[in-house]
């Protein structure tokens, strides 16, 4: 099966909730974030301050690297990815910070930015 095909529709229904085509919503999604044979993508994510959290899905759609798994160190989060499930990681916004995100092996590293 193909999950880059699917992504953008897993992405949609998961959390986007956008109004858009399915093949639009993936880009146009700022808290989708892909596991595939090149990491995560995007690999910076900005976030608006707010009172609270805001929710990333995470979707692995690829064996073929070691983003099998996120995590963020700062928060103490260490989640599996299964492969084409969507993974929703809350991530407190409350306060002006950055944090990284990266698969297990810490290979693969991004960022989030609460602004």
């Amino acid at each position: 099966m193909r999950w880059n095909v699917l992504l953008p529709l897993v992405c949609a229904l998961a959390s986007c909730n956008k109004k858009e085509a399915p093949s639009i919503a993936i880009a146009t999604c700022p808290t989708c974030v892909v596991a595939d044979g090149r990491g995560f993508t995007p690999n910076k994510i900005t976030l608006p301050k707010a009172d609270g959290t805001t929710k990333l899905t995470f979707t692995r759609t690829s064996n073929e690297t070691c983003a099998n798994e996120v995590v963020v160190p700062a928060l103490n989060i260490n989640v599996p990815l299964p492969l084409g499930k969507p993974v929703d990681i809350a991530i407190p916004t409350d306060k002006a910070q950055t944090f990284t995100f990266q698969c297990g092996m810490g290979m693969y590293k991004s960022s989030i930015v609460v602004q």
